[in-house]
């Protein structure tokens, strides 16, 4: 790890304290001409970092400038690559590139500040403007075959519910199957690709890409979307985004080692109890939405009394 990349992770453990210089240069076995020579990039990369005479460094608390290094410093599993670029078509596009142009290892992050073409289930796009949101896509190599791409679904909603929880300190509800809700509206989505190999069916390698909305953007949200999609924090509450990130993404590796769903998918979901309509590839109906099951089907019973589990498809809630 650089010499920056522990400054940072020194700051963030002290963040909103100051370090003394000295004290920093004696953690990191560098002189403080070193650690001066860090502050002066990390400034340059975006964090709000005070200094005074004989006082030391100061990483203020509203400092949420996102960067692979803030990253990387709370990740559980700190020997992997992570990204952060200023704008991208879509991290999922990136992620699915490096995996298979660089065989990008489990566990591999690339983030965006910003996307210009974010991608949502069945062709819908994710409005992804800058600084209103976090945007960012995990590689996971899971031995699983393609019929377990639900689970890693199921396994994403559940690590951006602990996410936010831990560090936004704001419970998340989850409407099946990848859409997550605050006060009945749309604060984050979830888009899971999953790269196979055809003759044995198992996955090669699965992107998992997560956008959370935490503000409401300047100017409002699009038209399309406007009373529908909502934030997690109330008007610029300062959060720190690197942080926030690496807790989803520890969550993450640790919900897709379990061999079954969390329990927290169910207890959180919003659809079961409700009239939905349903989209999949061959109709669209109206039904009730029964139960989940422990794979994370949904069950749903259509006017005519017929059930069917559903592993894919699309549900929008029926205001009855």
């Amino acid at each position: 790890m650089s010499i920056k990349s522990e400054l940072l992770a020194v700051l963030t453990e002290h963040k909103g304290e100051c370090v003394s210089g000295e004290k920093i240069g004696e953690q990191l076995h560098c002189t403080r001409a070193a650690v001066w020579k860090a502050v002066k990039a990390l400034r340059e990369e975006g964090y709000t970092i005070l200094s005074g005479t004989n006082r030391g460094y100061v990483l203020t608390e509203t400092s949420d400038f996102l960067s692979a290094d803030g990253i990387r410093a709370r990740l559980e599993k700190q020997d992997v690559p992570v990204t952060v670029v200023e704008v991208t078509t879509s991290t999922n596009r990136a992620a699915k590139q490096a995996g298979i142009g660089e065989n990008a290892p489990h566990g591999t992050v690339i983030a965006a500040r910003c996307q210009t073409e974010g991608s949502g289930r069945r062709g819908r796009s994710f409005y992804s403007p800058a600084e209103s949101g976090i945007y960012f896509t995990v590689v996971l190599r899971p031995q699983r075959d393609v019929q377990d791409s639900l689970f890693l679904t199921t396994a994403a909603a559940v690590a951006a519910c602990r996410g936010v929880e831990e560090v936004c300190r704001v419970s998340l509800s989850i409407k099946w199957m990848n859409d997550l809700y605050l006060e009945g509206k749309k604060v984050g989505g979830i888009l899971t690709e999953a790269v196979t190999d055809f003759e044995s069916g198992a996955i090669e390698f699965v992107v998992v890409g997560i956008g959370l909305n935490l503000y409401e953007p300047e100017n409002g949200f699009p038209k399309e979307i406007r009373g529908k999609a909502g934030a997690i924090l109330p008007g610029k509450e300062p959060v720190d985004r690197n942080a926030l990130v690496a807790a989803i993404v520890n969550a993450l590796l640790k919900e897709a080692q379990n061999p079954e769903i969390s329990p927290l998918y169910r207890e959180r979901n919003i659809v079961p109890g409700h009239k939905v309509t349903v989209t999949t590839s061959h109709r669209e109906y109206d039904a009730w939405a029964i139960e989940i099951l422990p794979d994370g089907r949904l069950v749903v019973e259509d006017e005519k009394g017929g059930r069917e589990c559903l592993a894919f498809g699309d549900v929008s809630l029926k205001m009855v």
